[in-house]
């Protein structure tokens, strides 16, 4: 009997080994599979924060390709009208003419006209002559090319405008060029 208890411990012993063989290979098993789980959510996240970077950045252009076009709908007349400033100022300087002929003053009225009426384009498009005469002066929309002292105004004021500035909206298209009080 003592053999086949011998023979019997073995097999015991044995099976032992071999389950403790096999429950340390399936941990090992395991053990390399979280190492896989983990590199593979450390992986998503990597890619969920790819993937929201590239959102953002998509979000930004199209926000500043709209913009970009509201600036270039909105601005669109620009050259136009700075182009056309200076055959206004050319109308006005020939309206200030004073005459008698009749002949010239029906051109006058055919001038007065067609001013009228560029005058309105300009207007209808967003273009503002700069009010500066008797206005504080403001270096933002104004520039300065004389001082003269002039009794009964104070310092600072706008007493001759030598040639009319524009805006566009908000932007300035050309800044009246005046003479300011000293």
């Amino acid at each position: 009997m003592s053999k086949k208890k011998d023979k019997k411990i073995q097999e015991e012993v044995v099976e032992e080994t071999v389950k403790e063989e096999v429950v340390e290979e399936v941990q090992e098993e395991v053990i390399d599979d979280q190492k896989i789980i983990e590199a593979l959510k450390l992986e998503v996240i990597k890619m969920k924060n790819d993937v929201a970077r590239a959102y953002a950045d998509t979000e930004n252009m199209k926000k500043r390709l709209e913009k970009e076009a509201d600036n270039a709908k909105k601005y669109r007349f620009q050259q136009a009208a700075l182009e056309l400033l200076p055959i206004i100022d050319n109308m006005e300087m020939a309206l200030k003419v004073q005459t008698e002929d009749e002949t010239v003053l029906n051109y006058v009225k055919g001038f007065e006209m067609i001013h009228k009426q560029l005058v309105g384009v300009l207007d209808r498009e967003g273009v503002k002559e700069i009010e500066a005469l008797d206005k504080p002066f403001d270096y933002n929309i104004m520039q300065a090319l004389m001082q003269e002292a002039k009794e009964g105004v104070e310092s600072g004021i706008v007493i001759e405008v030598i040639q009319k500035g524009y805006m566009l909206k908000d932007r300035i298209l050309r800044p009246a060029l005046v003479k300011v009080s000293e």
